[in-house]
């Protein structure tokens, strides 16, 4: 067992937690934050994907004492409580979910992706970025619009 403090979603948590204990079973199993969701246990569909110090990480691959003093984020954490995200925003407006699963990580991913860019990103640029994020209900077309106009939103601030 070691002693873990790291900010989840802005607030200050320290726990004492097994050594082999990964980021997301951490998250949903000690903090209560079932939005990250764990689909395959071996990296390959995304919807595991947190925010550590910023930069998207598939949580079923981190040992949470790896991630001891980072800031993450997960999706509970986009919005403030009142407004919702621009990603969260562009996902309802343009139909860009179905049953869900997959949606917080694709939502991680997508703001990681956004941050990294500092102009609007083309659909090309969204299909081949977010490969590494698996949805078995939708064609991807409109989780592709919905991230363009997240976007177009967040690069017009």
């Amino acid at each position: 067992m070691s002693m873990v403090g790291l900010e989840v979603n802005g607030r200050l948590v320290s726990k004492d937690v097994p050594d082999n204990m990964l980021l997301a079973e951490f998250l949903r199993d000690s903090l209560g934050l079932t939005g990250t969701h764990v689909g395959c246990d071996t990296t390959q569909c995304g919807c595991c994907i947190v925010l550590v110090d910023g930069v998207s990480v598939k949580s079923c691959t981190v040992l949470v004492a790896n991630a001891k003093d980072s800031r993450v984020v997960t999706v509970e954490g986009l919005s403030d409580g009142v407004h919702l995200h621009p990603i969260q925003e562009a996902f309802i407006e343009h139909h860009a979910l179905q049953c869900g699963f997959c949606t917080p990580g694709m939502m991680m991913s997508a703001v990681d992706l956004i941050n990294r860019h500092a102009r609007v990103l083309t659909p090309e640029e969204v299909r081949s970025e977010m490969e590494g994020n698996l949805c078995r209900c939708t064609g991807y077309h409109n989780i592709v619009k919905a991230i363009v106009a997240a976007s177009e939103k967040m690069h017009a601030r």
